[in-house]
C-alpha cells in the first residue's frame, strides 16, 4: 500500500467536489483545456516563423580589425614615449 493508493485519490476527489462543486470544477477544466490549446498554438507559430534578422546583423562588423590595429599603434606610441 503506497502513500497515494487509489483509495486516497477517491477521498481527495470527493472532498474537492464537495468544496468546489461540480459546476466550478467543470468550468475550471474547460478553462485549463483552452489555456493548454492556446499555449500549444503559440509554440507552433513560434517554431514555424522564420528568422527575421537580416544577414548583415549576424556578421561581424568590418571595422573590428581596424580598431584592433589602431589599438596596437596606440600601444606602440605609448611605449616610445
Amino acid at each position: 500500500m503506497g502513500i497515494f493508493d487509489w483509495k486516497h485519490w477517491v477521498v481527495i476527489l470527493i472532498v474537492v467536489t464537495l468544496v468546489f462543486g461540480t459546476k466550478k470544477l467543470k468550468n475550471l477544466g474547460s478553462d485549463l483545456g483552452e489555456t493548454i490549446k492556446g499555449f500549444r498554438k503559440a509554440m507552433n507559430e513560434d517554431e514555424s516563423k522564420p528568422s527575421e534578422q537580416p544577414l548583415e546583423s549576424q556578421q561581424a562588423p568590418p571595422n573590428s580589425q581596424r580598431i584592433h590595429v589602431q589599438a596596437s599603434k596606440a600601444e606602440e606610441l605609448a611605449g616610445k614615449n
